[in-house]
């Protein structure tokens, strides 16, 4: 099963994760949207080809399970003509009730619930280029339930673009298929079903394919890759190409080589056009933040004695600790002319804001490294989350979430300091969100999908809240083999040690606290983005900011 140009789907318990599946990972905003309706309801839904699934909601996810459901609130059974409705969902409810169809059971509240839930899916992600191609994986699959696809060409539209053309009775897939699709060579298509890509909704209203004027899509899969990768171009140049290549700016290449997500390039770029700025405005000092990001990168695996960063050996490890600080160094300086250079494009008032930003960054992530290395020197474990809260928010949550929000609007031209201000509580609070979940996925996550090696937290003594919880719950007897542990140096400390650590923060719920926390911190920072941030239009660059305030709640752990 493939959501991206692999075999599609071909039963209907699979056509449902996989467009789950897809939409988490491109357009999280619809799935906490879906699961905030479903809420405790529990889904059964049965397929026409025998296959069952369960649709519940947990931490802003949807959550599917292949199988019968258990004690599903309500069941719903689809046929073959039902699933092409669900989809679609152009018509009244009592439309789309048929003899023999679409049976639906359970009461009046859950059954509207899951109602909204389906009806939201449907609405909004049938302009998704992924979902697209999950449904048409499915349908081409089962041609005789449609008519041949292949031997049906659509009708061209009506000039006004407005009356969905025949053909394969898909209304839906046949209308989007009409326009122009946007193709990257070799016909791949960019995750856009017009030339100018935007976000499907605005948060706030939802309106149906069969609305729009025009059909625009972009998820945000695609828009962070776009902006990462636009944003890489612009350290390369940055970075000089001259002697000494070997011991110096070779390695000032490798951390930026080992791309991650492009999550900091986006938040940059989007909030430019949030502010209604030029998005190739806030490329240059995109690239000077992630320059930055190298640098403290390389000085952090120094401090914390960490052997790999993003799947591979850490700088320090493969070429010594000397030539590491030194490129960290110099990733550093190259930053700080990065943001100088904007002067050529930007002018003096806003680079000179850009500088007063980056100072301001820089500051609170060397403040938030020296409160945790102190813990950890002198082996102490705080008792308040709230202690953690503010150690991550200046450690990470700066350089991560606030900072760039903030110089993406400074390139835009925003100066007024309580415009800039209102980003800061939003990201604050979905930046500590984002950095627990890190640290779980360090946990819980495979080392290809998190970059570390396993356990690496635990190993390098990190102060996270899992620890925090596991050492305010844990009995005296577990605290007294506990403290001595955790009063080891990193290279004092063992695989072993670390193990039976997990095994205790296992046993006491620390995790699922963490989890928990996480869940609850993400929704208060999107409770304050639509409060504080209500000033700005519903442009394309708020969708996106949107976009990736969801996709703290949804990403895979």
């Amino acid at each position: 099963m493939s959501t991206d140009g692999g075999p599609g789907p071909v039963t209907g318990a699979h056509v449902l994760a996989a467009t789950v599946a897809a939409l988490a990972a491109r357009a999280p905003a619809i799935v906490a949207a879906a699961a905030a309706e479903l809420g405790e309801v529990v889904l059964g839904l049965h397929f026409g080809d025998g296959t069952s699934s369960q649709l519940t909601a947990a931490r802003g996810h949807l959550v599917v399970a292949e199988g019968a459901p258990r004690s599903p609130d309500v069941e719903a059974w689809f046929d073959a003509r039902a699933m092409n409705l669900v989809f679609d969902l152009a018509n009244r409810p009592v439309d789309e009730v048929m003899p023999h169809s679409l049976d639906v059971r359970g009461g009046r509240e859950q059954v509207l619930a899951v109602w909204r839930t389906l009806r939201l899916l449907g609405q909004r992600a049938s302009g998704l280029r992924a979902v697209q191609e999950v449904w048409r994986g499915y349908r081409e699959a089962h041609p005789g339930l449609w008519g041949s696809v292949a031997a049906q060409a659509p009708e061209p539209p009506s000039p006004d673009g407005l009356r969905p053309p025949r053909g394969t009775s898909w209304t839906a897939l046949d209308y989007l298929d009409a326009r122009r699709p946007h193709l990257l060579p070799g016909g791949i298509t960019d995750g856009t079903v017009a030339d100018h890509p935007r976000v499907l909704w605005d948060g706030r209203t939802s309106r149906g394919w069969w609305e729009e004027g025009r059909v625009w899509d972009a998820d945000l899969l695609t828009v962070m890759l776009r902006c990462r990768d636009r944003v890489a171009e612009e350290m390369d140049r940055l970075i000089p190409d001259r002697s000494p290549k070997t011991s110096l700016y070779d390695l000032m290449r490798a951390y930026p080589a080992r791309q991650g997500k492009g999550l900091r390039p986006t938040l940059t770029v989007a909030a430019c056009a949030a502010f209604g700025g030029r998005p190739e405005d806030a490329v240059r000092v995109a690239a000077a933040l992630e320059l930055f990001h190298n640098g403290f990168l390389v000085h952090d695996d120094v401090a914390d004695e960490s052997t790999h960063r993003r799947g591979r050996p850490t700088l320090h490890e493969r070429h010594g600790v000397g030539l590491a600080v030194n490129a960290g160094d110099g990733l550093n300086l190259l930053a700080i002319d990065g943001v100088l250079s904007n002067l050529e494009t930007l002018g003096l008032a806003r680079t000179l804001g850009l500088i007063h930003e980056v100072l301001h960054m820089c500051r609170e992530t060397v403040e938030g490294q020296a409160i945790e290395l102190e813990w950890i020197r002198r082996g102490f474990i705080p008792r308040p989350d709230a202690a953690y809260y503010r150690m991550s928010t200046k450690k990470t949550g700066w350089y991560t979430c606030i900072s760039p929000c903030r110089l993406g609007a400074v390139a835009a031209g925003e100066c007024a300091p309580a415009r800039l201000d209102a980003l800061n509580e939003a990201f604050r609070w979905i930046g500590i969100a984002f950095q627990i979940q890190d640290d779980a996925l360090n946990l819980l996550g495979e080392e290809e999908l998190y970059g570390k090696e396993p356990l690496g937290d635990l190993l390098e003594g990190k102060r996270t809240v899992m620890l925090i919880h596991l050492m305010r719950e844990a009995a005296p007897a577990d605290r007294a083999w506990l403290e001595p542990l955790l009063g080891l140096t990193r290279a004092e400390r063992t695989q072993e040690a670390a193990e039976r650590i997990l095994d205790a923060m296992h046993r006491y719920g620390s995790i699922e606290y963490a989890l928990d926390v996480a869940d609850r911190l993400a929704h208060r920072g999107i409770r304050r983005f639509e409060t504080d941030l209500a000033f700005l239009p519903e442009n394309e660059g708020k969708g996106v900011l949107r976009q990736i305030a969801h996709y703290v709640t949804t990403r895979e752990l």
